[in-house]
This record gives C-alpha cells, structure tokens and sequence, in this order.
C-alpha cells in the first residue's frame, strides 16, 4: 500500500494574488480513506489535482509513496481518477469503457478480460457489459467510472466529487457503496467534496480547507467533538454549531440570558494571555435542552420539521440587549410552537470557548 505526502505544496494560478492552495502539510497514510472537505474555492480539488499532476506546483512537492512524483507526468504516477462527470465514452459499451486504459497500455487482450469481469462482478455490472452508458442510470455510470479506476490497479484512488450529480438517495447509497468498495481493496484514497454530512460518513480522517489552507485533519468523532477553530466548529455538523460571540467577565465567565457560564480554568487562562475582551462560546444543536425550570429564557421563531426530529430557532438576549439566534435538535413530537417562550438549558461541559480575533480554540483541557 502506498501513502501520499503534501509537503508545503503551493499552487497560485496566473492573476491571482493568493494561492489556491496555501502550503499544504498533509500525509494520507498507506491504505487510509482521506476526505478533503470544504466551501467553493477552499482548494480542496486543486489539491486533488496536484496529486494527480494535473496542475503545477509552484513550491513545495508531493510524494507518492516515498517518491518524489512533483515534476512527473500524471501518467508516470501509477493513480486512478474518478471525476464529477463520469467521463464515459458514449460510443463504447459498459465493457470496452472500463476496458480503454487497459487498451490504451497495451494490455495483453485475456488478461484485460480478466480484470474487466472481475471489476464488473465486485461493481455489480456484470449484467450491464453490453449497453452503451446512455442506457444506464446515473449510479451505474458512476459504478462504470469506479470500474475504470479499478481496472488499472492502481497506487491510489483520487476521486473528485464523484457523487454530485446524483440526485439524494442514490447519494446515500452510492456513499455506502465506495466507503465499503474502499475497504475491501485497501487501496489508499483520496476523496473530495463539498458535502461535509458525506466527509463525515464516508472518511477514516477528514481534513477541512479554507482558502487554501488546512483547519484540520482528524477522525470524523474527533473533529465533531473538538474542532481546532469556530470556522469547522460551524462546518461541520448538521444542523452547524451554534456560534456566540460575548463580553467576558472578570475574565473568567461570560452571560447568556442571565445566566453565568464559567469557562474551564485553561479557557480562561488562554483568553488572559491573549487580552481578550469577549469570547466566542459554541454549542452543539443536539447538546441544547429545552422545556421548563430554570435556564435562560427564549422565543421560539421558527421550526423547521425532519420527520422525526425537528429544529428550533429561538431567540435569547444577550449582553446589551441584543438579540442572538440558538438553533436546538429537539423531537418532532415534543417540538414547541412557533413564539412560545422556552428555557433553553447548557451543560458546561458541552461548552466550546473559541478567540474572536483567530477563531482559534481556547485551550479547554489540561
């Protein structure tokens, strides 16, 4: 199995001012399912390119497998690409599209045989081989591309948003799909998308990208549970992290509602050292009670219904008297009402402390 390393790789395109990938330090361990997740323009398919050699690095490199791949040609790289829009060849059959980049390396014509049955069995396509991709859903088209890939066998897949054009179902299923399809070949992939519920399903690790740059690569519980910075706190998650941004008291609490929060004493010690006036405080949607008793008094503004689930928008006040928005998952059939006034509840411990200034988290462990 073979690992892939960006190491201070930098792209900036002609006319442009700032890289669209920002000296990127990033290692895809041999084997591993690599998501590269982010907003439009964050970099991520640029990246994706640069491993492929379809784009220049202006500085920095990359290595595939230990090897130095920066200045080779992308077909010197021994990687598979999955793109967005399939890429079929809509005069040749399932079989002979599958079969082209065999072709194409002069593959002996039994050998290319085998490997094209093989891949359509693993990709359920063996009853498809004839028909032309005009004949075939979107999900078999991409299982089409995926058996392109596969076929070459390949160091590395490299797969580029392969599901958006899928309507939403097929998208779940498809997701299950390739994440298992992944596991069982071991081969080492790179998956990008702008669809963090997908990065966060289908990934072993996620790495999130903003103008170019890396937030943070973890395992997708770690990354929910403790984001390095309010920018993928609210990225990611659905519905996002709730992101307050209010006066700090005595340096060491801060107010929602009337209601006095303590910060954790590194929190408090980190917002000391960087002489900050006001914190950014987060919270989970799903880590919000609501209901009665004591806790700070909101307005429900509007629901919005899931099936079993629902989300409350509520109104609270914070310092000044301003008006601030804190979304609550809560049970559709325990859902309050449009303008009814609620309690909204916190534990502290579902608390995040993040600095205005950086976004930066505030240290909240030992």
């Amino acid at each position: 199995m073979t690992d892939i390393r960006f190491e201070r790789a930098t792209r900036i395109y002609a006319g442009n001012e700032r890289p669209a990938v920002d000296a990127l330090d990033l290692e895809v361990q041999a084997g591993e399912f690599m998501v590269l997740v982010g907003p439009s323009g964050s970099g991520k398919s640029t990246a994706l390119r640069m491993i492929a050699g379809l784009e220049q690095v202006d500085s920095g490199g990359i290595l595939i497998g230990g090897r130095d791949v920066t200045w080779e040609r992308p077909q010197d790289r021994d990687v598979a690409m999955v793109f967005q829009n399939y890429a079929l060849y809509p005069f040749l059959n399932v079989e002979e599209n599958i079969a082209f980049p065999l072709k194409m390396a002069k593959m002996p014509k039994a050998e290319r045989s085998r490997r094209v049955h093989d891949a359509a069995q693993l990709l359920e396509l063996t009853d498809l081989l004839a028909r032309k991709p005009s004949q075939l859903s979107g999900g078999q088209r991409q299982r089409v591309a995926m058996g392109r890939a596969i076929v070459r066998q390949p160091s590395a897949f490299l797969m580029d948003e392969p599901l958006s054009n899928l309507d939403a179902l097929l998208r779940v299923q498809m997701r299950s799909e390739i994440a298992s399809l992944q596991r069982r070949l071991g081969v080492t992939t790179v998956y990008v998308t702008h669809d963090q519920v997908e990065a966060m399903t289908m990934g072993s690790r996620v790495a999130v990208l903003r103008d170019g740059r890396l937030q943070q690569c973890a395992q997708p519980r770690e990354m929910y549970e403790r984001p390095a910075n309010a920018f993928v706190a609210g990225f990611i998650g659905s519905p996002p992290m709730n992101l307050l941004t209010v006066p700090l008291h005595d340096g060491r609490a801060v107010e929602l509602g009337g209601v006095r929060f303590e910060l954790p004493a590194p929190a408090a010690s980190a917002a000391a050292d960087a002489r900050l006036a006001e914190v950014t405080i987060g919270v989970r949607p799903a880590d919000v009670g609501l209901g009665g008793g004591e806790g700070i008094a909101g307005v429900v503004r509007t629901i919005e219904h899931l099936g079993a689930d629902a989300n409350a928008c509520c109104a609270i006040t914070v310092a000044g008297g301003e008006e601030a928005q804190i979304v609550v998952r809560t049970g559709a059939g325990s859902a309050p009402r449009p303008d009814q006034a609620v309690t909204l509840t916190l534990t502290p411990a579902a608390l995040h402390w993040f600095s205005p200034t950086d976004g930066e988290r505030l240290a909240s462990e030992p």
